[in-house]
């Protein structure tokens, strides 16, 4: 299954509309689309209608009276990414459901997990937790020397270590790379072994097919590029993977049947890896998001947001004394920037002022990254399909008078 919703989707002279959709525009110039996307106005007026009506009937029957708006969750996800409505589980955010999924293999002394040198920090962190307690060996395959992680290389380390799982980030939260996540799976299959993508900051910037990537699970979040609320993600679990039997290593209510004193039965679908409890607001709020995000387009987003980090990119690396980091053979539209004489609080704080958001990322989030691309911290700009080339061009204008004062 493909997302074609891109065929009916607006041209950008549709943008003034898009942007009328998003009341942030009107307060700040938002290039923190990898942090948080700005919410379009249906999506914020469906949490808040839900919100209403808990106060209004009580949370219980709020959900039970939009149990069938609820479910559309899982079949619009399944839509955006290429698979069935029961791949599909909802999780409080993408390091949640990263956490949930490692949990479901049973790692022992010696195995091995192959992985990459810009995967997500938190993940990295996971298997180094894994490596503590049940004494996993983590493998990182090399980079190319332009950048983004040798294919060959670590399909050659599949085939040495045979690892109990290959885990990579679609897009590290540090840099602009695009890494190939669909090469990675397919020696994957090839060799049968177990593949969890992190697409985080890819859902909602490209086109997400889990069938082409071929990976046993995925994880990812509405509040970037999707454009949805905080405090929601999602995982996707391959029929494979479910037909063997993993389930998260604390199973609740929810995921399972508690059939007899000692014994249960996990939900057959990916519901095993969900919890009773659930911001049904924010699940809806989800819902609400991909339904704009495809309305909009992912093919047509997939071209414009990327050539805006490009051209805000080239016109930062052209400024005395900053100097663009991203490498890769594909970049997307986080574009992460070195900048002479200043601290980092002290920058942020002056874009602040100046009504850009932006973000930094310090060496503890990629401590191989930036220690071959030799800085401490960065400055991540990140814009998203809603923006435009006046505010690329302010951006740009706006460091270049910050670095004139230095």
């Amino acid at each position: 299954m493909k997302d074609d919703s891109s065929a009916t989707a607006p041209s950008w002279e549709s943008l003034p509309a898009l942007r009328a959709d998003t009341p942030g525009c009107e307060q700040v110039i938002h290039f923190n689309n990898a942090g948080c996307g700005l919410l379009a106005t249906p999506i914020l007026q469906t949490m808040q209608a839900h919100l209403t009506l808990e106060a209004r009937i009580g949370g219980y029957e709020a959900a039970a009276a939009r149990a069938g708006e609820v479910r559309e969750f899982y079949p619009e996800l399944a839509a955006l990414i290429g698979c069935g409505p029961d791949n599909i589980a909802f999780a409080g955010s993408a390091t949640h459901a990263y956490a949930t999924a490692l949990s479901a293999i049973p790692f022992e002394r010696g195995d091995v997990i192959l992985t990459t040198r810009n995967d997500f920090v938190s993940n990295q962190l996971a298997f180094l937790s894994l490596r503590r307690r049940f004494g996993v060996d983590i493998v990182h395959a090399p980079d190319l020397p332009a950048g983004g992680v040798d294919v060959e290389a670590m399909a050659l380390l599949m085939k040495v270590h045979r690892p109990r799982l290959v885990a990579a980030t679609h897009i590290p939260t540090n840099s602009g790379l695009v890494q190939p996540v669909a090469e990675i799976g397919r020696h994957c299959r090839e060799l049968d072994l177990l593949y969890l993508v992190d697409a985080c900051q890819s859902v909602g910037q490209y086109p997400i097919d889990v069938e082409q990537i071929g990976c046993d699970l995925l994880t990812g979040t509405c509040r970037k590029f999707l454009r949805g609320p905080r405090g929601s993600g999602f995982l996707f679990v391959s029929d494979r993977f479910l037909r063997a039997g993993y389930e998260p290593l604390f199973i609740d209510m929810h995921g399972a049947d508690w059939t007899a004193a000692g014994t249960y039965r996990p939900s057959a679908t990916a519901s095993r890896f969900e919890e009773w409890e659930f911001p049904y607001a924010t699940v809806l709020g989800c819902v609400a998001a991909v339904r704009y995000a495809r309305s909009v387009g992912i093919e047509a987003i997939s071209r414009r947001t990327p050539e805006l980090a490009r051209r805000l990119r080239a016109g930062l690396d052209a400024l005395p004394g900053v100097r663009a980091l991203d490498q890769g053979n594909q970049l997307g539209a986080l574009v992460t920037i070195s900048i002479d004489g200043w601290q980092a609080d002290e920058f942020k704080t002056a874009l602040d002022a100046r009504r850009i958001n932006s973000a930094l990322s310090f060496r503890r989030f990629a401590q191989f990254d930036f220690a071959d691309k030799d800085v401490d911290w960065c400055l991540r700009l990140s814009p998203h399909y809603y923006n435009t080339d006046g505010e690329v061009s302010e951006v740009v204008a706006a460091i270049a008078e910050l670095q004139a004062t230095r």
